[in-house]
């Protein structure tokens, strides 16, 4: 018998993949918060299938994402960046990567963690939703607002209230899996 899924997650093997094993888990890992926060800026105006499919690529791109290197590209390695067809080829987005691993790393610095920083949006703990129509999530809600007016006080780019409302999703700071899904009550027992 076929698992039931937010219905997103049906439509390809990406998806579900993506869905069955990482959406909605609480992540605590800096280095993981940091690739989805820059994951999820490429992906602005995009399909999120589109990020999956080159997901390995911007890995290999962006030396899996580790913000002390990225900080540090030098103009070469950007101009490199935006002629790499693996990637999304977004000039303005490979130049906010570099921008944002610089304040991560600021921010980083000044709690002592990222998590401790972007956690505090949802006061450390996972928003439980309980959708039962998938249509009926939001794109944005106060914490999201609230977290991305943070973001671009602290200089990063590519953070506006709906990116964040993603990125919270994906982090698990914010359950938004269908009271029907199969993960609903599998990603409460990560927290």
């Amino acid at each position: 018998m076929e698992k039931i899924r937010c219905p997103w997650a049906s439509n390809n093997e990406w998806n579900k993949i993506y869905h069955d094993t990482e959406w909605g888990v609480p992540l605590h890992d800096d280095a993981k918060l940091f690739e989805f926060l820059i994951l999820d800026a490429f992906q602005a105006g995009l399909s999120w299938i589109t990020i999956l499919k080159k997901r390995d690529n911007f890995r290999k791109a962006f030396d899996n994402f580790d913000a002390s290197i990225i900080a540090n590209y030098s103009e070469d390695k950007l101009q490199a960046l935006i002629q790499d067809s693996g990637i999304i080829r977004n000039q303005m987005k490979i130049r906010a990567a570099v921008s944002n691993a610089q304040a991560f790393l600021r921010l980083q610095k000044e709690y002592g963690s990222f998590d401790k920083y972007i956690w505090q949006f949802t006061n450390h703990q996972t928003i439980t939703n309980h959708w039962l129509d998938h249509t009926n999530v939001p794109a944005s809600t106060k914490e999201s607002d609230a977290m991305s007016k943070s973001l671009k006080k602290n200089g990063f780019k590519f953070v506006g209230t709906t990116i964040c409302y993603a990125f919270m999703q994906a982090a698990g700071m914010i359950n938004d899996h269908t009271i029907s899904c199969f993960r609903y009550h599998e990603v409460q027992g990560h927290e």
